[in-house]
Formats: structure tokens, C-alpha cells, sequence
């Protein structure tokens, strides 16, 4: 099977597109640098760049189901230019899928999505399912929210539309994980605010593991893409010291002090969403990594 894959170079995409290559799938790829284009006998790319509404519809040939992951990192400094940019990435990217399927015969039966989990409302005592319908009046929960409005047009194409809000990723190489235990290896390291915002994790490992597993199952609708114990912000630093063996002595650092540094993207390291995988695991999803501890071990040591 042909699966067409944008955001495919970046951290979930490219530990996607292993797994995928692993399992017999042939994976076409949508790229906006010409450079990054490859073409092998089941790994392609294609141009295509959303800001001017070009793509390359041979990237089409023979796919049955897309995967979304396209969309600028919110983890850099929220200039106006750069959130205009943040949402965009997203919205343009995503209509431009839709008119191409609109306007050319194809054989794709389902567009799995990535999105956030950013659209549920801050709450240290909130518990959030995909049925929750409030969502976050921020920056954040706005671009979610535009997001799967735009993925859910598809829906009008007789497309099954699936969404996989993803919590805060674990990866080896790059991402939150790498950026949090730096500090931590110097003997700096130290929760933000007031510790107490929970972190809705997952390895990335059990995130690609889920595209996969939504994509066999046909599963449509909202999953929430995250592991199934999450923890608070002071837990997830003190797992970390602990697996890296390194002493936590510095008190919090203040929310103004993170302010200072981040400006508004700062609400990313003190907003709290505790949201659950029920349904993912109602669906018998097994985890690989279900408890932190387990998935620092692999990640870190």
C-alpha cells in the first residue's frame, strides 16, 4: 500500500516513515525543498510549496491514505511574523491537500491528521477526553482548532478523516526531551512555575506506532496521541535527574522569568492539559512505553 506523508523530514515524520518502510508500506512524500527530494523504489518525494499553491500531483499515483504532519514548530519565538507563520503552515497546507483531491481522480480513503493537544482549556483538575468540546482560548487552542476545521472538509470528499491530538513528544534526537535534559546535565535544571501543570507525554515510538495503528484499523474521528500516565511538570524534571543521575537543587524558575526569555510562546511550559488515551486503549492499542520511567530509560540512557 502508498502511503503520501507531508512533514515527513521532521521528528515524528521521519521515525514514521522507518516504521512504515519496515512494514512493507512504499511512502510518497511531499517536500517545499527541492534538495530533500529523493527517489527510490518505495521511498519519493514530491514537490510542493502550500504558500503558492503548487504541488506535484504524481504524488498521488497509487495512494490510498494520506498523513498529515505538516506544519511550522511552535517551539520558536512567537514574533507576529512567526505566528501568522505557525498558522498558515498549517491551514494552507491543508486546503491545498483538499483541492487536490477535489480537483484530481485518486484513491485516497482516509487522511489521518496530526494535532494537539493544545486545544483543551489549561485546568490542573480537568481530566480532558476527545468528546470534551471547550477549547482553549489561546494562541494555541485557536490554531488547533483552525487546524481540524480545515481537516475535516475532507469529510465532503468521502474521505474518512482521522485526527491524532499529540501530546508533549519523547524522542532521542531532538524535540522537548533533549531541551529539558541539557539543564539537568549541567546541575541547572529545575520545574517551571509552580510544577504542578500536568505534561501529557508520549515516546514517539507509541506516536507513530498510533498513526499506523489508526491507518489498519480505519479508525475516524479524534485520538489523543499521548501515553497513559501523564505526569506534572516537577515529576517529569525529577524523572529525568533520575535517570540521568543528577542532583535537582535550584528552586522553580518563576513563569515572569520564562516570560522575560520566551515572550508568549512561554505558555506552552506552563499551560496543563491532563488528557487521557481511553479510547485509544478501548480500541486495544498496546503502548510500549505506557510509564515515563520506561520510556526515559530507552530515551536517555
Amino acid at each position: 500500500m502508498t502511503v503520501l506523508i507531508t512533514g515527513a523530514t521532521g521528528l515524528v515524520g521521519q521515525e514514521l516513515v522507518n516504521l512504515l518502510l519496515q512494514n512493507g508500506y512504499t511512502i510518497h512524500y511531499l517536500s517545499t525543498s527541492k534538495s530533500k527530494l529523493v527517489t527510490n523504489t518505495n521511498y519519493k518525494g514530491f514537490y510542493w510549496n502550500p504558500k503558492k499553491a503548487e504541488i506535484d500531483t504524481n504524488a498521488l499515483t497509487g495512494v490510498e491514505v494520506t498523513i498529515h504532519l505538516a506544519g511550522a514548530s511552535v517551539a520558536k519565538k512567537w514574533t507576529t511574523a512567526y505566528k501568522e507563520e505557525i498558522i498558515e503552515s498549517r491551514v494552507l497546507s491543508t486546503q491545498l491537500l483538499y483541492k487536490t483531491l477535489q480537483k484530481n481522480s485518486h484513491q485516497v480513503k482516509q487522511i489521518i491528521s496530526a494535532s494537539a493537544v493544545g486545544i483543551y482549556p489549561d485546568s490542573l483538575t480537568d481530566i480532558y477526553h476527545e468528546t470534551d468540546l471547550d477549547i482553549d482560548v489561546s494562541f494555541l487552542g485557536n490554531v488547533v482548532k483552525q487546524w481540524e476545521n480545515e481537516v475535516s472538509q475532507f469529510e465532503k470528499l468521502e474521505i474518512t478523516v482521522s485526527k491524532i491530538r499529540i501530546g508533549l513528544v519523547l524522542a532521542k534526537n531532538g524535540g522537548a526531551l533533549q531541551e529539558m535534559a541539557k539543564p539537568i546535565q549541567y546541575g541547572v535544571g529545575a520545574a517551571f512555575g509552580s510544577g504542578e501543570q500536568y505534561q501529557s507525554w508520549i515516546h514517539v515510538q507509541d506516536l507513530v506506532a498510533i498513526f499506523q495503528f489508526v491507518m489498519e484499523n480505519q479508525l475516524a474521528g479524534v485520538y489523543n496521541g499521548v501515553a497513559p500516565y501523564p505526569v506534572t511538570n516537577s515529576e517529569l524534571i525529577k524523572a529525568i535527574a533520575k535517570t540521568l543521575r543528577k542532583p535537582l537543587f535550584l528552586p522553580n524558575i518563576p513563569k515572569f522569568v520564562m516570560k522575560l526569555i520566551l515572550g508568549e510562546m512561554h505558555q506552552i511550559l506552563f499551560s496543563s492539559q491532563h488528557v487521557s488515551c481511553r479510547k485509544l486503549l478501548d480500541e486495544n492499542f498496546q503502548f510500549k512505553f505506557a510509564s515515563l520511567d520506561k520510556a526515559l530509560n530507552d530515551l536517555l540512557k
